[in-house]
């Protein structure tokens, strides 16, 4: 029987002509709930842009589901683990708009230097004021640039044809590499009070939810203007907009908001801000390759063979069944490596060790490095580009097998730009296990959300952490203590049931005074 492509928003015609070739594809409206949810009782994959939810009443009316496409990046949209859950492949076109995204940073960049959109807007309404819209040239100017992700790269190469400065805070990327894209990596603080242009290209985690607030807008070069084409929230609306109103910052560029869609704010009073409905990703280009992208996944997953753009590690054909299950624990253990290093490494290794050896585990390699750098960068990491990735950030990444016996050993390990190393392993006995953290031997699941914190071993810390996390409604779920001598180094292993704000895990950290802490959301993979 043929399987039938369900297409719900528009897609380009050569990628439509590229599904007809093997597939029955069948049109819906994805805004209209009623017919979605009909035609998906049918359908084999489903092809979405923004506007149409996948969520878990679409997933149950789909029986024959076998893979949902976003046509882009972003999958809000789209409840991934609903369709993990169900066995449903999830996949997306995570390089489809990284040209026309950093294009459109530039172009706010631009239009709130030279007051664009307000005096376009005067002269229509048949007013010539030359005087009222004196601009700044970007020439000679310091431009920040929060974050060294391929977009963020492509912005700092489009911007240096102006003659700017360029610095950048990246704590995952590499000095060297920096250098060698001609900017100078600071810290946060540094680039906020040298800019005099910051545009923001990360993404949205808990970690830079709110990156940019109160406290940093109090210490920018004043007169700054800031871009944000990243994601909604990295920048608070509302401190940038007292920041405004203040004369801390002249003008601000903002594609994206914490809310979206959204018609009101109080960004919206100041001529200086130049705002646009999300238009990242809105050109014909990057809608065309999006929709080629997703086509030829789409393809690949009905065929069975291996999605190399999978996002909920659900691999093809192409991997060994005995491989196959240990695929997410090797990105997680690059998630965790990640969360307790804290920074990049100069070299990776990824170890694999016992009897899977003798089939190909290369596969293995490519899951560590979508695990490590997830969390990390703006774009969707996966086993395409998680090289690509690794090399923009200027990572040497090697595997090294050795065959044993039936249980699975697999090691992340890097080596610091201090010269320090650490390394995480894992074991797979049937199911996963997180069995070392830098030299502290562990068995815990890795699953759900982990805090890690070190500290010197003493009689009462236990009770000081489930306190504090108690008091802030945080339940824990299992906890483990390792530590190498009685009253030296120890190590915490938590798993709690909902993240943890960052301002509490430093709370718990000074509690305890804690060398290392962290937290890893494993529930991402």
């Amino acid at each position: 029987m043929t399987s039938v492509v369900l297409v719900t928003e528009e897609l380009a015609p050569p990628a439509l002509d590229l599904l007809a070739e093997d597939f029955e594809v069948r049109r819906a409206d994805g805004t209209d709930r009623p017919a979605l949810l009909a035609a998906l009782a049918e359908a084999d994959a489903v092809i979405i842009r923004s506007a149409t939810r996948i969520d878990v009443e679409a997933l149950t009316a789909a029986p024959r589901l076998r893979v949902v496409a976003r046509a882009g990046v972003g999958l809000d949209n789209v409840d991934v683990h609903a369709a993990t859950a169900r066995g449903v492949l999830v996949v997306n076109a995570p390089t489809s708009n990284i040209v026309s995204a950093a294009e459109q940073a530039v172009a706010l960049l631009l239009a709130v230097s030279r007051h664009t959109a307000t005096a376009s807007a005067a002269l229509r309404g048949g007013a010539w004021k030359r005087s009222a819209f004196t601009g700044v040239e970007v020439h000679g100017k310091t431009v920040g640039v929060v974050g060294l992700g391929r977009i963020g790269v492509l912005f700092a190469q489009r911007m240096a044809a102006f003659g700017v400065r360029l610095i950048a805070y990246d704590p995952y990327v590499q000095a060297a590499r920096a250098a060698q894209l001609g900017v100078r990596l600071v810290t946060l603080d540094e680039l906020l009070r040298e800019s005099d242009f910051i545009s923001v290209h990360l993404p949205r985690t808990p970690e830079t939810l709110g990156l940019i607030g109160e406290k940093e807008l109090a210490v920018v070069k004043p007169g700054v203007r800031i871009v944000n084409a990243a994601r909604g929230g990295l920048v608070d609306e509302r401190a940038l907009a007292d920041a405004i109103a203040e004369g801390r910052v002249a003008g601000a560029g903002l594609d994206v908001f914490e809310t979206e869609p959204i018609t009101e704010s109080p960004l919206f009073a100041f001529d200086t801000v130049v705002v646009t409905p999300h238009l990242g990703a809105s050109t014909v280009e990057a809608q065309d390759k999006a929709g080629l992208a997703v086509a030829r996944s789409v393809r690949l997953a009905l065929r069975g063979e291996f999605v190399p753009d999978a996002v909920n590690v659900r691999a093809g054909g192409a991997v060994d069944e005995d491989v196959r299950p240990l695929l997410p624990l090797a990105e997680r253990l690059g998630r965790v490596f990640t969360a307790v290093a804290g920074s990049v490494a100069a070299r990776m290794t990824v170890e694999v060790h016992g009897a899977v050896v003798r089939h190909d585990v290369s596969v293995l390699e490519l899951a560590a490095m979508k695990g490590l750098f997830a969390p990390v960068v703006e774009e969707a990491v996966t086993y395409v580009n998680a090289p690509h990735v690794a090399a923009g950030r200027g990572v040497e990444v090697e595997m090294v097998t050795t065959e044993g016996e039936e249980t699975t050993l697999i090691t992340v390990r890097g080596a610091m730009p201090d010269g320090d190393t650490l390394a995480v392993a894992g074991a797979f006995t049937g199911s996963p296990k997180l069995v070392e953290v830098d030299g502290f031997a562990l068995d815990l699941t890795p699953e759900g959300v982990v805090l890690l914190l070190q500290y010197r071993d003493r009689p009462g810390v236990v009770g000081t952490i489930g306190t504090t996390l108690g008091r802030a409604g945080v339940n824990i779920a299992a906890m483990q203590v390792a530590r190498r001598t009685a009253g030296g180094e120890a190590l915490m292993a938590l798993t709690v049931d909902s993240p943890v704000a960052t301002e509490l895990l430093a709370e718990v950290a000074a509690e305890i005074g804690s060398t290392r802490a962290a937290m890893v959301d494993l529930r991402a993979d």
